[in-house]
């Protein structure tokens, strides 16, 4: 049977981006749909087909898999290679995966998601500076560790579609994580999965406005490539 994957907006959700570049990548067929955020607070809509009220959510036959991170686990038990092969890069990468799903509180909220603009941010918090200085120092021990391209080494893997997300907000605030990092996040970025997500948060004509006040609120748009902009 085939996996239904639930998204929201290309532009704003980086949990949705998650899963669906994962599945992408590996060739893992799905049916795509989207469920817009229509409100700052969509969790009574969402609750239709999301035990959290929120996305993403997988759906397998008459099994509902929620949270990113769930997806994720979730895939990889059936799924070969989604995490790295050599048990110390497949050790190092399901660290940095949990850290990125559970912390860097302070570049969520200070740098929020937004594929189609670039923004001058306001000056860093401490906090952000250190989740900045952390994303740095992670990427480019992964990528000096294991040899590159990728985080855990020469393959795509279950960390690099966790970090994926974070190139965008490099991209967005032109944020200083190293040499290495920059590289790593330009790769990304460049995958035809990642283009194809791009494309279609460009195309995107809806705006919510609690998600744009979010924006506004991490510093001065300088340029807006989304349609109606």
């Amino acid at each position: 049977m085939r996996y239904t994957l639930i998204t929201a907006n290309r532009n704003y959700s980086s949990w949705s981006l998650r899963p669906w570049l994962l599945m992408r990548m590996f060739g893992i067929a799905f049916d795509d749909r989207i469920e817009p955020f229509t409100r700052p607070d969509n969790y009574e809509e969402f609750r239709r087909f999301s035990p959290t009220g929120q996305v993403p959510v997988l759906i397998d036959g008459d099994r509902t898999i929620w949270d990113s991170f769930g997806i994720a686990l979730y895939l990889a038990e059936r799924h070969d290679g989604v995490w790295p092969a050599d048990e110390a890069a497949r050790a190092w990468a399901i660290c940095a995966t949990a850290e990125m799903h559970g912390g860097f509180g302070a570049l969520r909220n200070d740098c929020t998601m937004n594929v189609g603009v670039r923004v001058v941010p306001k000056p860093m918090s401490d906090a952000l500076a250190r989740n900045v200085a952390r994303i740095g120092e992670l990427w480019a021990e992964g990528l000096e560790r294991f040899g590159g391209p990728w985080l855990a080494g020469d393959a795509f893997t279950l960390v690099d579609a966790f970090y994926a997300p974070v190139a965008y907000r490099v991209r967005t605030y032109d944020l200083d994580v190293g040499a290495a990092g920059r590289a790593w996040a330009d790769r990304i970025i460049a995958l035809p999965a990642m283009r194809e997500w791009e494309a279609q948060a460009l195309a995107e004509a809806w705006r919510e406005e609690g998600h744009e006040a979010e924006l506004a609120a991490c510093g001065a748009i300088v340029a807006d490539h989304r349609a109606g902009a």
